[in-house]
């Protein structure tokens, strides 16, 4: 809606998990932050090895293509904290307080649950990678768990965070969907 700012960050209050888990959500962030300058540091590399140099690149494009994936999986949770995500609330906002609580709780303990499914079918993949060792059929043959960590990190502390937000909701540290109550 119009003049309605949904885009706070999660309240944490004095509860003690959920400081933690805000806390690593920020490391999350930073992390991905940092991934994201690396990615665009050696694209930068990359073009000048290639366009000044006339060298070949064998390396560059495979590590920012990884870069770029795993910053995105693991900034999942610190975007999650933001309340960044993509939000429709017509619904929580047509709804009185109770059923926005209720409609919160449901949707949360679904994102738990599907997050979960993926957080432990990315484990297995990774897994996969890690026990029979797996490698990138490029040159450089990277070993394929290293890019592949991202996913059970990723989803791990989303999961985390999602958890926290249910918490948050139902202890009533935060507001459903980050709206109060008008």
């Amino acid at each position: 809606m119009a003049g309605q700012n949904t885009a706070v960050s999660a309240q944490v209050g004095n509860h003690p998990f959920l400081r933690l888990v805000a806390a690593l959500s920020t490391v999350a962030g930073w992390c991905s932050a940092a991934m994201i300058v690396l990615a665009v540091g050696i694209t930068c590399q990359m073009i000048f090895v290639r366009f000044v140099l006339n060298g070949s690149t064998v390396w560059q494009t495979e590590m920012v293509i990884y870069l770029v994936v795993a910053a995105t999986l693991v900034g999942l949770p610190y975007v999650q904290r933001l309340r960044g995500h993509v939000n429709v609330d017509l619904i929580p906002l047509a709804l009185p307080p109770r059923g926005r609580r209720v409609l919160a709780v449901i949707t949360l303990s679904l994102s738990i649950a599907i997050i979960g499914v993926m957080l432990w079918y990315g484990y297995e993949y990774w897994h996969f990678a890690w026990d029979r060792g797996w490698r990138s059929d490029t040159v450089w043959g990277v070993r394929l768990w290293i890019p592949y960590l991202a996913l059970p990190i990723g989803f791990g502390l989303l999961l985390l965070q999602l958890v926290a937000d249910l918490v948050g909701v139902l202890t009533g540290t935060e507001a459903p969907f980050g709206l109060e109550e008008s």
